[in-house]
């Protein structure tokens, strides 16, 4: 039996490669790099040299780009799923950061803002930090989830009163956390010349993909968010997976915070992670996943994520002031937004169509 070929197999694979959800980051990827390489080569140096420490670390623009980036990809996991199953997005996760660093100062410090030595382990401390979070990430699900709260509006509560809440946590003040082992989490290992971070989001990643894996945390939250009545009728509790995906994102940003004030080894409650529930929100349209809920893709969101600090850091290289990066990520809001319409869309797939018809009559002919 002889296997006729296909003549327009290409085009099939072209159309499928085009259809990837995971297309529009790596797309979007591609032509940072290509930007980069053409305008400064250097972009893309990476080098070994001993930090302040004395110990060999990697740095460069990619060492910047996966160190920075990684509290990204850790908020879009969470987001990702908030998004999925609420049909909607949480504004208050910087809000929410604030108050876990915080929480995790008070315990690191006690009552003394300027402790000679840790007043409790550090596993404590985020233990606690992350209880705290995952508790306002379940008050944000109680809002939304049982209240019939709009996310946005559910979380815009937080997001108002969240850094006033942190700093009423230490009393205003900034507390300063002893030894070098806590700036661990935030810089390098002794020994081990890649970033924390990247380290801590790597397991994040495998934990996430675990969870979906073997759980039907990530089917459940799809399908609440496709048609709540209808998962109701096949037996699933949406307010419940409402629920559950608020706290995931209070876990992510609990690991968010502990990496934000281990960098610092403090906290300042104006200013730390401030914008970044935009940045989140972003990574997850950018990773071709609906903000109106229902299938998404946790590889793309992640890659979403890395795609947006790669902006910023090629922004940076170019001296844009950080007051002007905000005008330029509205800008690939816009192009998100616009190549996510239906009418878009279907002129991109009717033009496709045409493009194809003169080869498919040529090979028939």
């Amino acid at each position: 039996m002889t296997k006729r070929l296909d003549p327009n197999g290409g085009g099939s694979v072209i159309a499928g490669l085009f259809r990837n959800q995971i297309f529009i980051p790596f797309a979007a990827l591609m032509l940072l790099a290509i930007f980069n390489l053409v305008a400064d080569p250097s972009f893309f140096a990476i080098t070994l040299n001993n930090n302040s420490a004395g110990y060999p670390v990697l740095s460069g623009q990619l060492i910047t780009i996966i160190d920075n980036g990684s509290e990204l990809a850790i908020l879009a996991i969470g987001m990702t799923l908030v998004t999925a199953s609420s049909r909607g997005q949480d504004i208050s996760v910087g809000a929410a950061i604030a108050i876990s660093g915080s929480v995790l100062l008070r315990v690191l410090c006690g009552t003394d803002t300027r402790p000679e030595t840790m007043q409790a382990p550090i596993i404590v401390g985020f233990i606690v930090a992350a209880a705290a979070s995952m508790a306002f990430g379940a008050f944000n699900g109680v809002l939304v989830a049982y209240f019939r709260i709009q996310p946005m509006v559910a979380t815009l509560i937080l997001f108002t009163a969240g850094r006033s809440i942190a700093a009423w946590i230490n009393n205003n003040e900034l507390p300063i956390v002893p030894g070098e082992e806590f700036k661990y989490f935030g810089g390098y290992i002794p020994g081990i010349p890649i970033p924390t971070p990247f380290i801590i989001a790597i397991l994040c990643f495998i934990l996430t993909w675990l969870m979906l894996k073997f759980t039907n945390i990530g089917l459940y939250s799809q399908s609440v968010g496709i048609n709540e009545q209808t998962s109701r009728l096949n037996g699933l509790n949406p307010e419940l997976i409402k629920l559950c995906t608020y706290v995931i994102l209070g876990l992510c940003v609990a690991v968010t915070g502990l990496i934000k004030v281990s960098r610092l080894s403090t906290i300042n409650y104006s200013v730390i992670a401030k914008d970044i529930e935009m940045d989140a929100i972003l990574a997850v349209a950018l990773g071709g996943n609906s903000l109106s809920g229902g299938k998404f893709n946790m590889a793309a969101s992640i890659l979403g994520a890395y795609v947006i600090q790669f902006l910023t850091t090629t922004l940076y290289k170019f001296d844009v002031q950080a007051t002007a990066l905000p005008a330029y990520k509205a800008v690939v809001v816009i192009a998100l937004v616009v190549f996510s319409a239906p009418v878009v869309r279907e002129k991109i797939s009717r033009l496709a169509k045409k493009l194809r018809a003169p080869k498919t009559a040529e090979n028939h002919a």
